[in-house]
């Protein structure tokens, strides 16, 4: 019986609809982990829905593992950026299932002017999964060498998100 059950439960869970945007006043958290050379680490953001199709919100990133230079290692602000970001959630213009969503956009931040492109995947209505590529549009030091390179190049990040 309790086979039967849980079984009936993980079908119940399948059949769930959940929204991946649902437009001004919707809330994301989003959590998971940040790729990009020579380092990964963590990845954080939180946006708010400000109209049908728009978003605004921050995003940051922490640096746990990286490369060594000469037996010196990166330091603080070098493994840490932190970005406000305007997002265009554009799932429902491509007519995707209401529990997807793709949002292009920009960001400010504290290395670089940039944008990205997400994707997100809802299972329920608390829970999803996302990836987003972010990439530098104008870095503020033209000179970018070493550690600098750290939060300032093609990022990749991939998590679990959530409404709140």
């Amino acid at each position: 019986m309790k086979k039967v059950c849980t079984l009936l439960a993980l079908c119940a869970c399948l059949f769930v609809q959940a929204q991946a945007y649902k437009g001004k006043g919707d809330m994301k958290a989003q959590v998971g982990l940040n790729t990009q050379d020579h380092g990964t680490g963590i990845f954080a953001s939180a946006d708010y829905g400000m109209g049908e199709n728009i978003s605004f919100g921050v995003t940051s990133n922490y640096l746990l593992n990286t490369v060594e230079v000469d037996g010196e290692g990166p330091k603080f602000k070098d493994r840490f950026d932190l970005k406000v970001r305007f997002n265009a959630n554009i799932g429902n213009v491509f007519k995707l299932d209401k529990s997807m969503d793709i949002y292009p956009g920009l960001d400010l931040g504290l290395k670089n002017f940039g944008g990205h492109l997400g994707f997100r995947y809802f299972f329920t209505d608390g829970f999803g999964v996302f990836a987003e590529a972010n990439t530098p549009f104008a870095k503020y030091d033209s000179n970018v060498e070493g550690f600098e390179e750290y939060n300032n190049q093609f990022v990749f990040n991939i998590g679990a998100s959530f409404n709140l």
